[in-house]
């Protein structure tokens, strides 16, 4: 009676293990092959209905290219796409077309990674601070660790002396569009 016991529980657990392994396969088999395999970070995400955030937007311009080139290889689209929100200060083509001969292809360099991101993370403020708010000697703290002079020449906003051309909401903040990079201290 015994070894009958042993051998309808070693038939009892037979059956449980190749069911669980069929239902591991069938579960694995109907996750997509996207699910599990690594993210690849909010930027990913596809989204036609909503506001178009920062990134987007930039993306979206023609006179912001070499800026939207940066961001990535910079490696920084999938923070910039995230909820922020964001105050970024958006410098147009003719902006990088004014810093000397040769300086953007040396940024855009893998092994200038670095400076890049400094360069472009002083650009961009943790919070929302539209034009109209601006005010003479009100100072911001970057993301790259540096502050940026917000101020008003007239009626006209300007961070770091520098005017600013347009603004434009976005669903993680907001953009500043001017016609000079930032450089940090």
């Amino acid at each position: 009676m015994k070894s009958l016991h042993v051998a309808l529980l070693a038939v009892v657990f037979g059956l449980l293990t190749s069911c669980n392994t069929q239902t591991q396969q069938e579960t694995t088999a109907a996750v997509p092959e996207a699910e599990t395999s690594q993210s690849a970070g909010q930027s990913a995400v596809a989204d036609d209905q909503s506001q178009q955030n920062v990134v987007q937007v930039a993306a979206g311009s023609p006179d912001h290219t070499t800026l939207v080139a940066a961001v990535k290889a910079a490696g920084l689209v999938d923070a910039l796409t995230n909820a922020g929100p964001f105050t970024v200060f958006a410098p147009t083509n003719a902006a990088f077309d004014k810093l000397p001969a040769g300086t953007v292809d040396g940024l855009l360099k893998p092994e200038s990674r670095s400076d890049l991101r400094n360069i472009l993370q002083y650009h961009v403020y943790v919070g929302v601070i539209p034009a109209e708010r601006f005010d003479n000697d009100m100072t911001l703290g970057q993301v790259n660790g540096g502050r940026v002079k917000l101020g008003l020449k007239g009626d006209q906003p300007t961070v770091n002396g520098v005017k600013i051309l347009s603004s434009i909401p976005t669903s993680n903040g907001i953009i500043h569009v001017i016609d000079q990079v930032l450089l940090p201290e």
